[in-house]
């Protein structure tokens, strides 16, 4: 799934890119680039305005847990509740995507274990 931004109604200045795999989803973006829109676009509202959309629509699919590379967007990353994670969090499906660092985000609050959460789907599955 791809989610788009529109400046001037009609040029595309930038798209998320969703990912979804072991019941969570990864988020490739938000890419932003404003050249050419009559509109002053600041990049970093265009970005966040894609990640609320790109969560709102993940979550509309019952997918509990979102994660994204920081790509310099940190602050957006915690602006929305996203924690920094450690690599082996991702769930298989998802493993081997290029880039450094990932966050993950599960419903606003930043009070969870990875681990705990595995285990609890691990115990689902039995």
């Amino acid at each position: 799934m791809a989610l788009g931004a529109l400046a001037d109604g009609v040029r595309l200045v930038g798209a998320v890119v969703i990912e979804e795999g072991g019941g969570a989803a990864l988020l490739h973006g938000p890419v932003v680039g404003g050249a050419g829109a009559r509109e002053a676009v600041d990049p970093m509202e265009v970005a966040a305005q894609l990640a609320n959309a790109a969560i709102d629509h993940v979550g509309a699919r019952g997918i509990k847990t979102v994660f994204a590379r920081p790509q310099g967007l940190d602050r957006i990353w915690v602006r929305f509740g996203f924690i920094p994670v450690p690599e082996v969090s991702l769930p298989d499906a998802l493993r081997g995507q290029p880039g450094a660092g990932l966050f993950a985000y599960r419903g606003g609050s930043a009070l969870w274990s990875p681990r705990a959460a595995r285990d609890l789907e691990e115990q689902a599955e039995r």
